[in-house]
């Protein structure tokens, strides 16, 4: 399975879920669908258990964690509102964060690099900047976040 699909399948899902006010299982589930309609995702339609697993254990989470971890990014935005964000470049930020703190399977730089290369996927020329430098000062006190939250 590739999480990076997986990733992008569920940042998705977090913004149908803003827009629509859908839950995740459904945002998720029409996300699939219209990625596996899509033959550039083969990848979904081979590994599909496993694929809609992941993601939907990504877009619960951060759909889970959301006050704590907007919490915590107002902390590291330096002059920024979380209402004030783009849609995209908040979805990113929220799930970079979850997966940095709650997720014991991924590296917090990892999960920094991913959230990066989603946001200049679908951000602006300026987004991937943006989450680097946000998360990058959040990954400097990691470990104590992780201890705050736990």
């Amino acid at each position: 399975m590739k999480r990076r699909l997986a990733r992008e399948i569920a940042v998705q899902s977090l913004y149908q879920m803003e827009m629509n006010e859908v839950g995740a299982a459904e945002a998720v589930e029409m996300l699939l669908t219209e990625a596996a309609e899509d033959n550039e995702a083969e990848i979904v339609i081979k590994d599909v258990p496993a694929m809609r697993s992941y993601v939907l254990e990504l877009v619960q989470g951060t759909s889970e964690h959301k006050e704590a971890i907007d919490g915590l990014l107002t902390d590291y935005l330096k002059g920024w509102q979380m209402s004030r964000l783009s849609r995209v470049d908040r979805q990113i930020l929220r799930m970079g964060a979850f997966e940095m703190i709650f997720r014991e399977d991924v590296p917090a730089k990892v999960a920094v690099n991913e959230a990066i290369e989603l946001s200049k996927h679908f951000g602006t020329d300026e987004s991937g900047k943006f989450v680097n430098g946000v998360l990058g000062r959040m990954i400097q006190d990691v470990e104590q976040l992780k201890s705050r939250l736990s």
